[in-house]
């Protein structure tokens, strides 16, 4: 489960998964003291619980945690709690899709970022289908999907109420993009086919659970995996 608070990593892993310590910069146990002052860069906590997930939900969300990077949680009860934290929101579904053509990805710009075509689920309404939908529809362009790519949670608030979005990906061929629009409703500016390499100079102006959807795809390609 790939989880983003307020645009921060959340990443639970069991007792049994391998935890390289080196790879963090702050190492904790659920039962040391600590401030959300002491959470910078990429922290693991060890032993986490339920009580746990609830006071750094509530950090993530109240606090700008600027200098944090990650927080990864080992727990012996992963599944219990990712049924915890989900309970703790409204759950929204929606899909997307990252979308190839001659080597490159389609990117877009909305409200100040870099994104990739995504949206709401209609009511009753299939997640391939909704995904071809939406890219269709931002985009103004014909695609084909290829394959699942991982899916990702992001926390929000809206109306007064905590929404957790799971997102759907996709990995779509473009087939025909001769009338290739943004769509000006859905507040897009622009649409712009780019390089990997260009892709990666944008990354750090775009939300991370983006971020992670693009690199999963550009590290399979170097593993041969698509």
């Amino acid at each position: 489960m790939n989880v983003f608070i307020n645009d921060i990593p959340l990443i639970l892993k069991t007792a049994s998964e391998k935890v390289y310590k080196h790879e963090y910069d702050l190492v904790l146990k659920a039962s040391d003291h600590f401030t959300s002052k002491d959470l910078v860069g990429d922290v693991l906590i060890k032993d986490a619980d339920v009580l746990l997930i609830d006071r750094l939900v509530r950090l993530m969300e109240v606090k700008k945690l600027k200098k944090l990077k990650s927080l990864t949680l080992v727990t012996d009860k992963k599944k219990r709690l990712i049924e915890h934290l989900k309970d703790q929101f409204k759950i929204v579904k929606a899909a997307g899709g990252l979308v190839v053509k001659d080597g490159k990805i389609l990117m877009m710009y909305r409200l100040g970022v870099w994104d990739l075509p995504k949206g709401k689920l209609d009511k009753k309404e299939k997640v391939k289908e909704g995904a071809l939908r939406e890219v269709e529809e931002e985009c103004n362009i014909q695609v084909e999907v290829l394959e699942k790519l991982p899916k990702t949670w992001h926390s929000y608030a809206y109306k007064g109420k905590k929404i957790l979005k799971k997102t759907s990906w996709f990995l779509m061929n473009c087939t025909d993009d001769s009338l290739m629009k943004p769509q000006a409703e859905e507040f897009i500016e622009e649409v712009r086919w780019m390089t990997p390499e260009e892709v990666l100079e944008v990354l750090p102006n775009a939300y991370t659970s983006i971020t992670f959807i693009v690199q999963h795809y550009l590290q399979s390609l170097k593993t041969g995996k698509v």
